[in-house]
């Protein structure tokens, strides 16, 4: 059977696969643009399948805030190489699935890849994806906040897609949620948790493993010390408080003025606003770790 171009061209608009793809799968097809389509998401299942095992370590991480600022999302979509990590192409499929993910509602990358795209899946919409640009392709990681009462979602993207910084920033009153300093501060503290990648908000937020890797390094550096155990102990303790203040959020010297902590400038900007601020929550991504 003879195939047209406009019948290739119909099925390369709905499908985004390369012509001589489209075409080949036609003419398996006998012209049936519904079965070629068929064809084609077979077909990239199967070339998706093989090239799973393929390193895919760039890519972007990318947000989305809706227009009220109370919900919010960042995720990380991945390729193997940067020069498709910044092709226009492989750019607007990541923003096309980051806008449907986030107008679905999904909460986790499961619920996020059962979601509808057209006549497929987002799952589906990756997988064909892999048809179009020959490599291995993965939507990584999804982090969703939704608001809660009072205060601010909002998210920073760095280095043009490699760390990426979603948050949630509370308050007391409603009204706050429209004050220029109050999103200014959420803002200053995006740009914060990017730069200085903090591991909590409080202490008590910090990974109970990571804090034994601390205390085992500093009995390492003063096992030759002769010291009685009990006081090595107390010692150890000491030596946390400088890693707190390293690590976790509030204590961290806020990155645009090192004289004051992070919990500080809550503080002050609230009395500033007239109002109680808190960081409720918050995720750092950086690409492919």
């Amino acid at each position: 059977m003879s195939i047209t171009a406009s019948q290739v061209k119909e099925l390369r608009d709905r499908t985004n696969a390369g012509m001589m793809e489209c075409k080949r799968a036609l003419q398996e097809t006998d012209g049936d643009i519904e079965g070629a389509i068929k064809k084609l998401r077979e077909a990239g299942a199967i070339k998706a399948a093989k090239k799973a095992d393929r390193a895919a370590k760039e890519g972007v991480v990318i947000s989305h805030i809706d227009s009220d600022s109370k919900h919010g999302i960042l995720a990380e979509v991945n390729c193997e190489t940067d020069f498709v990590a910044k092709n226009e192409n492989f750019q607007g499929f990541v923003g096309e699935l980051v806008e449907t993910v986030a107008a679905s509602g999904a909460t986790d990358l499961e619920a996020a890849n059962a979601v509808s795209h057209g006549e497929d899946t987002i799952e589906g919409f990756v997988k064909a994806k892999v048809i179009e640009l020959g490599e291995n392709l993965q939507f990584r990681r999804l982090t969703r906040y939704d608001m809660e009462g009072s205060g601010l979602v909002a998210s920073y993207i760095h280095l043009g897609g490699k760390v990426g910084v979603l948050v949630e920033v509370g308050c007391e009153n409603e009204g706050t949620s429209a004050n220029d300093e109050f999103h200014t501060l959420v803002k200053d503290l995006t740009l914060h948790i990017a730069a200085l990648s903090p591991a909590g908000i409080t202490r008590d937020d910090i990974p109970s493993d990571l804090i034994e890797s601390e205390k085992d390094l500093f009995r390492k550096q003063m096992a030759d010390s002769g010291k009685p155990p009990e006081i090595l102990e107390k010692i150890i303790e000491g030596k946390l408080g400088k890693f707190y203040s390293e690590r976790c959020l509030l204590e961290q010297a806020f990155v645009k003025d090192p004289d004051i902590t992070v919990g500080k400038l809550l503080e002050a900007k609230g009395g500033d606003i007239g109002d109680t601020l808190s960081v409720r929550r918050f995720v750092r991504y950086a690409l492919g770790e």
